[in-house]
């Protein structure tokens, strides 16, 4: 597959967001690992994960624990960059909060690091901003674990442009990753895309088909990217993928999956090209 950078680390330029499978509606475990192994299997080296991916109150880093698990058990397991985040929980009765508490985000990482089994985190990054906490004081957690060898890269999750700038800042330019939600129905974060394109900093749009309960209707909803999916003989998930990955050389796509088949399906818009005709089009869907 072909490859991208986030920091000093090549990795697939289209990754596997493994929250669906922790979340309500997951499928079970068995399936949950054939969806990693056949991401593994299909050249995927980038999987986003989140200590809050977890339905129940007593199962925080569900997530976490199973990706490790997964990985563990094939033979490229080793080759893959686990992103993980801290500063979003969720209590176990629907609802998100968040801690972004130096104190808490160094607890939350070192849990991670024993969840993922690993002696350093690849990719932490802070998960959502704290209005309680001055954001320069949570990234500073996150320069302190880079400086403590406990995570080896370190981003930031839902930041706007000014916390983007000040969280490279803060890391002393070793910001290597902003992960934002964009797609055809949330373009908000484009400006946050041409900063980290002039940054070259790596942008991983979350939620890149709408979210869960959207995805399906892509299509429908959007009636250029079933087109030109029809046009191409692909899915309209391809061509969004392939529309995000046209617009800077930064993006790498984190589409959600649950199953084998969605896996080998998105990691085909890496091989997909699209047209300076087919991209006005979707941009103007």
């Amino acid at each position: 597959m072909k490859t991208r950078r986030i920091g000093t680390v090549d990795v697939s330029s289209i990754g596997l967001g493994a929250m669906p499978m922790s979340v309500e509606g997951r499928p079970d475990e068995a399936r949950s690992l054939a969806t990693v192994h056949a991401a593994l299997d299909a050249g995927v080296t980038l999987i986003d994960t989140a200590d809050a991916y977890h339905q129940h109150a007593g199962e925080v880093g569900h997530n976490e624990s199973l990706i490790a698990k997964a990985l563990a058990t094939h033979e490229r397991g080793s080759e893959v960059l686990v992103a993980t985040k801290g500063g979003h929980l969720r209590p176990g009765d629907g609802s998100w909060t968040v801690n972004g508490s130096p104190e808490y985000l160094k607890r939350a990482a070192e849990a991670s690091l024993g969840r993922l089994g690993v002696e350093a985190i690849g990719l932490y990054q802070f998960h959502r901003p704290d209005p309680q906490v001055p954001y320069e004081e949570s990234v500073g957690a996150l320069r302190e674990l880079l400086d403590e060898g406990k995570i080896l890269q370190a981003g930031i999750s839902n930041a706007n442009p000014e916390q983007i700038r000040t969280a490279n800042e803060i890391l002393g330019g070793r910001l290597v990753s902003v992960q934002n939600q964009l797609s055809p129905a949330f373009r908000s974060s484009e400006p946050e895309l041409d900063l980290c394109t002039e940054m070259g900093i790596a942008f991983l749009p979350w939620s890149p088909f709408g979210g869960i309960r959207a995805a399906g209707e892509l299509g429908s909803r959007f009636a250029p990217f079933a087109e030109v999916a029809q046009a191409r003989g692909v899915s309209p998930y391809q061509v969004c993928l392939a529309w995000l990955l046209a617009k800077s050389p930064v993006v790498v796509p984190i589409p959600g999956a649950s199953r084998p088949g969605s896996v080998r399906d998105s990691v085909g818009a890496a091989e997909l090209v699209l047209g300076a005709e087919e991209i006005e089009r979707l941009n103007a869907a």
